[in-house]
């Protein structure tokens, strides 16, 4: 019995700390809780702990790169595809973790196993609000307003068709119209029309439509656009 004292502890410790990162996916209700991680991190101990036990040519990191591809197979199982989000992607982590957790244990190499586990259980605590932060950061700067100035210069007498039809373009993209300027040339033969455009994302995509679109009208001498410096 006493040799299989090192097994029995390697064992029972990737259970205690499979456990510990297991509460923290239970108390957060996730596919994957309590029970998975530690049997995850026990069994991949327990795979570890068969290669130092049967004698041959069977290595250890070689089972431990085994366990590593087949925690994937159990991680794609908690990914949920939503539209086109996607969910289950830290539950899945968790997992791989919990994973390393129990080979290293079952290696024989407790400290890191602990190490590792606390780690774990850091990044799914403590960066949980850095995360939230930065994703409140990085909404709050993608609905920050986009200014855009469209222009073309046409023929006098197409210059109200040209308008109408801008209007009606944009009715199908994002940006929206907060301005129109027109000016004629002093022989009258020429205007040449401003407008302002914003959008909460950017569009520079969008733009180049217009333009190609405007661009193929008769009538019309040239067309540009450009986003307002210190908006884009």
């Amino acid at each position: 019995m006493t040799m299989y004292t090192p097994v029995v502890l390697n064992l029972l410790t990737a259970l205690g700390l499979g456990v510990m990162i297991g509460i923290e996916r239970q108390w957060r209700q996730r596919a994957a809780g309590l029970r998975t991680n530690a049997l995850v991190s026990l069994g991949s101990a327990a795979f570890v702990v068969l290669a130092t036990l049967v004698e041959g040519e069977t290595s250890p990191t070689r089972i431990a790169a085994q366990v590593a591809s087949g925690i994937g197979f159990l991680g794609a199982g908690v990914i949920i595809h939503e539209g086109t989000g996607v969910r289950g992607l830290n539950t899945a982590a968790t997992l791989w973790g919990a994973a390393s957790v129990g080979v290293l244990a079952g290696s024989g190499y407790l400290g890191a196993a602990t190490i590792t586990a606390v780690l774990v259980l850091i990044s799914n605590i403590l960066l949980r609000p850095i995360a939230s932060r930065i994703d409140q950061l990085s909404e709050g700067a993608n609905e920050l307003e986009r200014v855009y100035r469209l222009r073309f210069s046409c023929h006098q007498e197409r210059e109200q068709h040209l308008r109408a039809l801008m209007i009606q373009l944009l009715s199908d993209t994002p940006l929206i119209l907060r301005g129109l300027h027109s000016e004629h040339s002093e022989g009258g033969a020429r205007a040449r029309v401003e407008a302002t455009l914003i959008a909460n994302t950017p569009a520079h995509g969008t733009l180049e439509e217009l333009v190609a679109r405007l661009s193929l009208e008769p009538g019309v001498f040239a067309v540009s656009w450009e986003a307002e410096l210190g908006h884009e």
